[in-house]
């Protein structure tokens, strides 16, 4: 089904509707050699570019099967359970996406010599003394970084060629639903209030940054653990206040809260973010700054 000749090399995207895993398929589509395969739970794809399976990838058998008929050279795993807080109530899903279905991705690659590129969460560690290296340890506070490091775990021991990329606080251009700088847009040109903690700490990630350190990986045949977030360590207050002040809009409706006001279910890391020195070193990660990140997406949406 898939052959041909003039084809280098296969990538298989997992998740590929979500907003990661749109931007990896436009990447590779575009790619002469690059043959790119979306594969979702959902019955159809959100790009029209680029083959498309459905695809649970809970279901161990049907996920193995996608895999052995395609034979992928890299695999790269866009799919995830990220809801934090229904994380704590819908565990048991949860733990199948997160953990379960990567150890089945991990079992097909260990038989096909398959690389699996893996996408991680800063989640994985308690936030008290962010931002994090690769060699820091893990100590998650919610149920959703426990199946994230327990993800990570299971990579280890696979006996599979794999990469741990760990991430945060993705933002950029996705069809499937706005990111957090559109909705910021979206509220303040409506006049919306909107409550933004001032506690939480990361580097925010702009997934076409992202989809380059990917690119590189595979480039490089890269394994091992490495971080990527942008180049900016602020407040997400500070961040909706770089976006206003960008789109020219009004501050005056962003009212500055603190995490516990927010009443989650589940907790959050405070003092976050993640330190890419390695990926600079050995990827030639280089993140675009948020206001380059801004202009690409205002360009690209005409916002």
């Amino acid at each position: 089904m898939y052959y041909n000749d003039l084809i280098r090399q296969r990538v298989l995207v997992v998740g590929s509707n979500g907003m990661l895993g749109q931007r990896v398929i436009n990447f590779y589509s575009s790619k002469d050699g690059v043959q790119v395969l979306g594969c979702s739970v959902e019955a159809e794809p959100v790009y029209k570019n680029a083959d498309y399976i459905c695809c649970d990838m809970t279901k161990r058998e049907d996920i193995k099967k996608v895999v052995y008929d395609f034979y992928p050279d890299f695999i790269v795993n866009a799919a995830a359970f990220t809801n934090v807080d229904k994380s704590e109530s819908e565990r048991e899903l949860a733990w199948k996406v997160n953990v379960k279905g990567v150890e089945y991705l991990a079992e097909t690659c260990r038989v096909l010599d398959s690389h699996l590129i893996h996408i991680s969460s800063d989640y994985i560690f308690d936030g008290a003394a962010g931002p994090y290296s690769e060699k820091a340890k893990p100590n998650p506070l919610g149920y959703y970084g426990r199946t994230k490091l327990a993800s990570e775990n299971a990579l280890k021991i696979s006996g599979a060629i794999y990469t741990i990329i760990r991430t945060n606080v993705l933002y950029g251009i996705a069809d499937s639903r706005p990111d957090f700088v559109r909705w910021v847009v979206n509220s303040l040109k409506s006049g919306n209030r909107i409550r933004i903690v001032t506690d939480q700490i990361n580097n925010p990630t702009f997934i076409d940054d992202l989809v380059q350190a990917i690119s590189k990986v595979i480039e490089f045949e890269k394994t091992g653990i490495f971080n990527i977030g942008g180049k900016e360590f602020l407040s997400r207050y500070k961040f909706t206040q770089m976006i206003a002040d960008y789109f020219d809009l009004d501050k005056s409706l962003i009212t500055p809260i603190l995490t516990p006001e927010l009443n989650q279910p589940a907790p959050r890391p405070l003092r976050s973010g993640l330190i890419t020195l390695k990926a600079e070193t050995e990827l030639g990660y280089q993140p675009h700054t948020i206001p380059e990140a801004l202009a690409l997406m205002k360009k690209e949406l005409s916002l």
